[in-house]
């Protein structure tokens, strides 16, 4: 081989390293400090017609009799918060964008979503390495919840409530 080829392969190789090393680095920083959350310009609301931002926000609807109203974590870290479900959908992690934010080393940034379809709630595993679980079985596509039904995330176990 030439000379030149080698230098050339050597400086491709070298390339090859840095990119890996980066990529590295990315993924250990938005692991520790979460994903960055997006800023909405000083005048209050980007490019949002004018009317849009003077219009009232509609008042959420009246949960009825039997629905559920809350999410109560039982165990973990943050035992005894209660998360009002009229934010929903909720996503659940250690990211600074979660809405119910998890300090447990067995919880993803992006870690799982509560979300309301009609009248029916579901929680959706969002990739996680660690696994979402209802009751001792671990779900992969989102699954149906009712009042009453544990969720564990981690060492953390949440349920819904009135």
């Amino acid at each position: 081989m030439s000379e030149l080829t080698l230098v050339l392969i050597r400086f491709a190789y070298l390339a090859i390293l840095w990119i890996l090393v980066l990529s590295c680095i990315s993924v250990i920083r938005s692991d520790m400090f979460g994903a960055r959350a997006a800023k909405e310009s000083v005048r209050g609301g980007g490019s949002r017609p004018r009317q849009e931002r003077r219009s009232k926000p509609a008042k959420p609807a009246k949960p009825r009799r039997g629905e559920p109203t809350q999410v109560v974590i039982l165990d973990g870290s943050n035992q005894g918060d209660v998360i009002p479900l009229s934010q929903a959908p909720l996503l659940i992690g250690r990211g600074t964008d979660a809405a119910i934010r998890l300090d447990d080393d067995y919880v993803s940034t992006r870690h799982a979503r509560i979300a309301s379809s009609g009248d029916q709630w579901y929680v959706e595993d969002l990739g996680s390495t660690n696994g979402t679980y209802l009751g001792s079985s671990r779900i992969t596509q989102p699954t149906a919840i009712q009042l009453g039904t544990q969720v564990r995330i981690g060492k953390t176990t949440l349920e819904l409530r009135k």
